[in-house]
């Protein structure tokens, strides 16, 4: 009897401490957290898009800035996204670092804040939470008759 009830203990801790979509202030300052990168790749993307002396390979990492900047912002697929991004900045600066420079998007503050999303999730306030949330089901009791 012990067993089974530390056993449940650990599951509702599990589930408090490593919950998906934290509500409250955890939520707004995920929210903040990711508003700040999102507005910060939709600069820079928008940025990189409109350089007249971009090659493809940046006019690729600026779409990717506008779509992870836009998909942050929102809240929508955010693990995902934050990801891509972060796995992008890292291999531009290994395979093309003279482009740092001239890249504001890809400094490693960027980098380390979409990882930390990451790890993170999206929060409460979000498309994500929305739409893949936890939801409240309802079981109905049986018909007696």
């Amino acid at each position: 009897m012990r067993v089974a009830s530390l056993a449940t203990e650990g599951k509702e801790s599990l589930k408090r401490r490593y919950t998906k979509f934290p509500a409250g202030l955890p939520a707004i300052g995920l929210l903040l957290l990711r508003s700040a990168i999102g507005v910060r790749l939709l600069v820079d993307g928008l940025a990189c898009v409109q350089a007249s002396q971009v090659h493809l390979e940046g006019l690729a990492i600026g779409v990717l800035a506008l779509v992870a900047g836009t998909s942050l912002v929102l809240g929508f697929l955010t693990p995902l996204v934050a990801g891509v991004s972060a796995l992008a900045g890292i291999a531009v600066w290994l395979w093309h670092p003279a482009w740092v420079s001239s890249l504001s998007c890809l400094n490693v503050n960027t980098i380390a804040v979409a990882i930390a999303i990451l790890l993170l999730g999206p929060g409460a306030i979000s498309l994500d939470a929305y739409l893949f949330g936890r939801r409240k089901i309802i079981i109905p009791g049986a018909v007696s008759s």
